[in-house]
């Protein structure tokens, strides 16, 4: 026994040596890799400075330090993703002016994919949807000036203008052999975010344009408004996206409980979860989102959210795949820099950006032909058709077609619309099955 002790004694201080040694031997292996990584990032900001001093002194033209590390700084910006940039003094007002001020544009939100500025899409009822410009639009030229290599901001800022001002587009289109030019006339954009239809006796269509600070309340309204609706559709095609909390606000209508979205980014304080509330939810009408290239960010937190809480059906096409925070940040009294510092994620975990929502039904858009009925006039009904025919040719006034209802989505313009065709059947299954 007392043999065995000694061992054991001998055991536990070799044990705690070797540990020391261990523990020793990692702060020393730390501490290189700190020094390290202080030693190559001095090598990195000598290397940057020694570049900006060859650059001043031996460039064929005249460019001073602060142009120079400018032009940096756009470069370095601009290369971490399509939505950071850096902000001269110019860029910085120009920002100001949009954020505040009342200016005249087209009415299109913009994106960088895969590499060409491309547009998101047109809100409804503005200069840009008038003259025709559609979701997918690559934009190749903003008047004479072409957009390979601009930034977004620079393209917005040139876009932006006086109200009543002509501007010229130059757009690349999928099934057109040849670039189109489209002039727009600028104006104030004002835009109506929430249209309530209805279908049937028991189907409320709504159809968001953008996520502004209005649309939670008018949604409520609309429903409200409704009150034996059985089956709602949400129509988030085109919508560029928004305020986060109305998105937010739009899914806590429909979910009880669990994470709506979350945010994480490098820095703790980014690193949010928002979660729904119990509190005048509905869980029990079912509902159909409708989504396509165009819907983007807000859209697509409503969609895909939806989607993870199996709350709505989504049907259409892929989503456009915004799905980052940025803020703006000032570096002085007159530039600054806007840096994405997060990224959303949908209750399952899964990313928006660059990804999209993938709907639970994919259709693409087009018109549904109906098969015609033969000419069927029945027996009763002859004389007075015949009667009305008659009118026609003796010049007598004939009645005028009735005004078209607004609020009313009749049965000829949901087969002009496949997808919206596909949302009202499988919404109709819904209701039954339910």
């Amino acid at each position: 026994m007392i043999i065995k002790n000694k061992k054991a004694l001998i055991f536990g201080f070799i044990s705690t040596v070797t540990a020391s040694l261990i523990f020793a031997t990692s702060a020393e292996a730390n501490s290189y890799e700190r020094q390290s990584e202080q030693t190559s990032k001095l090598q990195a900001y000598l290397k940057f400075t020694k570049v900006v001093q060859i650059i001043e002194e031996q460039y064929v033209d005249d460019i001073n330090a602060s142009d120079i590390i400018n032009n940096a700084l756009k470069g370095m910006l601009s290369n971490l993703d399509a939505h950071s940039s850096f902000m001269d003094a110019k860029e910085t007002k120009e920002l100001q002016v949009q954020t505040h001020g009342e200016f005249g544009g087209l009415g299109i939100t913009v994106g960088m994919k895969d590499g060409a500025l491309t547009v998101i899409a047109p809100l409804e009822g503005t200069p840009a949807d008038k003259a025709g410009i559609k979701a997918g639009d690559i934009i190749l030229k903003i008047n004479e000036q072409a957009t390979i290599g601009m930034t977004i901001d620079k393209a917005v800022s040139i876009m932006r203008g006086k109200p009543q001002t002509p501007i010229e587009l130059t757009i690349v289109r999928k099934g057109e052999t040849r670039p189109l030019k489209i002039e727009i006339i600028r104006d104030i954009i004002e835009i109506q975010s929430v249209y309530a239809k209805t279908i049937g006796d028991d189907i409320l269509y709504l159809r968001i344009t953008s996520f502004d600070q209005k649309v939670v309340q008018g949604m409520q309204k609309a429903i409200k408004k409704h009150p034996n609706t059985k089956g709602i559709i949400i129509d988030l095609r085109n919508n560029p996206g928004g305020l986060l909390n109305q998105a937010i606000g739009v899914v806590d209508m429909f979910v009880k409980k669990g994470a709506i979205v979350s945010q994480k980014g490098k820095i703790p304080e980014e690193n949010l979860v928002y979660n729904a509330t119990a509190e005048n939810t509905d869980t029990k009408t079912p509902i159909v989102i409708l989504v396509n290239g165009g819907s983007a960010s807000a859209s697509e937190i409503v969609s895909g959210s939806l989607q993870d809480h199996k709350r709505a059906i989504i049907i259409g096409e892929k989503t456009f795949g915004k799905g980052s925070v940025q803020v703006v940040m000032p570096i002085n009294q007159d530039e600054a820099l806007r840096l994405t510092i997060a990224r959303y994620y949908l209750p399952s975990g899964r990313t928006i950006q660059a990804v999209g929502v993938t709907p639970d039904v994919e259709v693409s858009y087009g018109e549904i032909k109906k098969a015609e009925e033969g000419i069927s006039i029945k027996e009763r009904d002859l004389q007075k058709h015949l009667e009305s025919e008659l009118e026609k040719v003796d010049g007598k006034k004939v009645k005028k077609a009735e005004k078209i209802d607004k609020t009313v989505i009749t049965e000829t313009q949901i087969y002009k619309d496949s997808q919206l065709k596909s949302a009202v059947d499988i919404l109709k299954a819904l209701i039954i099955s339910k």
